[in-house]
Order: C-alpha cells, then structure tokens, then sequence
C-alpha cells in the first residue's frame, strides 16, 4: 500500500471539492485526495440543478440550512390566491427570524418588480440568486489542485475498513491508505457507508426534477425568479419560475419518484435501485405520508397540460 493520505475524500461534487478545498485552507501541508467514479466533476447533484441559491426564508430558523442559505441576487416568493397571504406572511416571520431580509408587496408593488405576475401579495427577497454550480466545482476543482491537493476521476470506491492510522480503502485503481476519510458520495451516500463498515440507519430515495422550458414570447414576461408559497405540511415547493444566469427560462421542477438513482431521463430504469427504494420501509412510510401531493406531482408528470398550468397560475 502506497504512503498514508492525510485526507481522502469521496466525491467531486460541490461538496466534495468544497471539503477539500477547505482542508487544504486550514491544515497547512496536508495531502488530500478527491477520488470521483465519473470521468469528470459535478456530473450528478451538483451539475443538474435549477441553479438557485436559496436565501433561507423556508427553513427552520437555527437550522443548518437556515445558516447556510445566505447568498444571493432577486427573488420573488407570490401569493397567487387570497388564501395563502397569511403563509405568506408566516414565511416572512420566517425569514426575519433567520435574518434574511424580506419585503412584503401588495400586488402593485409586486408588479413594479415582475410586471406579468399574478398574485394578491408577495415577498421580495432580495438575497437570493442564481449559479452554475456546475462552474463552481470545476473551480472548486482548480484551486483543490493548485493548493497541493488531488482530484481524480474515474476512480471507484469498493470497498474500506479502519485500520490502525486511519482507514484502508480498496478502489478500482488499487488500494489507498487515508488517515482521514470523509463521504460526500450524495446519490451514492448510502451505500459507501456500508461498503466501509458503517450502516447510517437510512436510505437515499431518489426523486427526479423535471423542469419544462419557457420560450418566447412567455420567456420575456419573466425577469428574475418566482417562486408560490409552500404548503407547510408537505415537503413539495412547487412549480416556480426561474430565469438562470445565461437568460434562459424553465418552470418547475416537479418532483416524481425516479427508478435510478442516477437515472434522468423518465424511463431510466436501474432493477437494483428500484428494488432497493421498494424494500426499504421508510419508502412506504413516506408514500402512506405524502401520497395526495406525490399524486399530483404524478400528474404533472403525466399530463403537460397539468404542468403548464401549474406555472401559468403565476
């Protein structure tokens, strides 16, 4: 076995390369390696997003996704329908107690900033924003191995155990000692948990975001990014509306249970994952819990006409 890696990390997503990225900032001479199964960086979670950089007003105020959710550009959050002002108001309170600032339009003010959105009141926030993130790993990528650091691609962890330094992992381009390991295997989380002696207790459940692309003339009634107001009780946003940094408009995404955990198109099939989503009783759980707004998601994906007007309820 080859001399000891500091630092060994699984996955060349965002927050894989960002993992890295930070060792290597704060432990001075550090080794440190990004080992990734694809051929190239931010092939799956972090190359195949809307692109939004959410502000935090959805989240639990002192949650990690509150404290995390801090960047950004224009957003506007609207209430297309008299009974969601009052969520909608909650969602400021919201985002005050997780000091993102917010401002509450009625629907002339609204239109000041979206001129075409129907709604009788919204929240402005200005601290969200758009990225390709995609963009951001493959820097991400530069300044790891700039720093001394190591991406590789194509390499697959198979398998790992603790040892007396650390750990030893067997991969497919031969064994790595690591003093340190860290997973940031996203889709495949899971899994590389168990291979390395760990079982987490849960299962990733793959679900696919389908996004429908507006064209012009539609484009041009959107400037920025519109989002409904969520309903609480379930864990589904909603389709919105968003215009990404190079000008291009798409609403969605509606979310569907998918059949890999790496399949993107609707008919990708993987006999493994879907056996495995099924068999795990936390599946049920969550179909028993959420299946009339999972049904309308369906729908949607069923029916594009369902999906169209969902949008143009905006």
């Amino acid at each position: 076995m080859a001399r000891p890696v500091d630092v060994v990390v699984v996955g060349g997503g965002i927050l894989g390369l960002a993992t890295a990225h930070a060792v290597l900032q704060r432990l001075e001479g550090a080794s440190v390696v990004v080992l990734e199964k694809e051929a190239e960086v931010a092939t799956h979670q972090t190359g195949r997003n809307s692109g939004v950089v959410h502000s935090g007003i959805y989240y639990a105020p002192g949650s990690l996704k509150a404290r995390l959710a801090v960047e950004g550009g224009d957003r506007l959050v609207a209430a297309a329908g008299a009974g969601e002002d009052a969520r909608l108001h909650d969602l400021a309170e919201r985002a005050r107690a997780n000091d993102v600032s917010v401002a509450e339009l009625a629907p002339g003010a609204a239109r000041e900033h979206e001129p075409h959105l129907h709604c009788t009141s919204a929240l402005h926030v200005p601290s969200t924003g758009r990225a390709d993130f995609g963009a951001v790993a493959r820097r991400l990528a530069d300044l790891v191995a700039g720093a001394g650091g190591s991406v590789r691609t194509g390499v697959r962890v198979t398998g790992g155990h603790p040892a007396v330094d650390g750990w030893a992992l067997d991969t497919d381009a031969g064994p790595i000692a690591a003093g340190f390991l860290v997973g940031c295997a996203g889709l495949q989380a899971d899994r590389l948990a168990r291979r390395t002696g760990h079982d987490p207790g849960v299962r990733i459940v793959p679900f696919r975001g389908e996004y429908l692309d507006v064209l012009a003339p539609s484009a041009d009634l959107l400037h920025g990014l519109v989002y409904p107001v969520p309903d609480p009780r379930f864990p589904f946003l909603g389709v919105h509306l968003t215009r990404s940094l190079d000008g291009h408009v798409h609403a969605g995404p509606n979310a569907v249970l998918a059949l890999a955990r790496e399949g993107y198109g609707r008919w990708s099939l993987s006999p493994r994952d879907l056996a495995e989503t099924l068999a795990w009783p936390g599946t049920g759980r969550l179909i028993g819990r959420y299946w009339r707004p999972g049904l309308d998601e369906l729908r949607r994906s069923l029916s594009r006409r369902r999906f169209v007007r969902a949008a143009q309820r905006l």
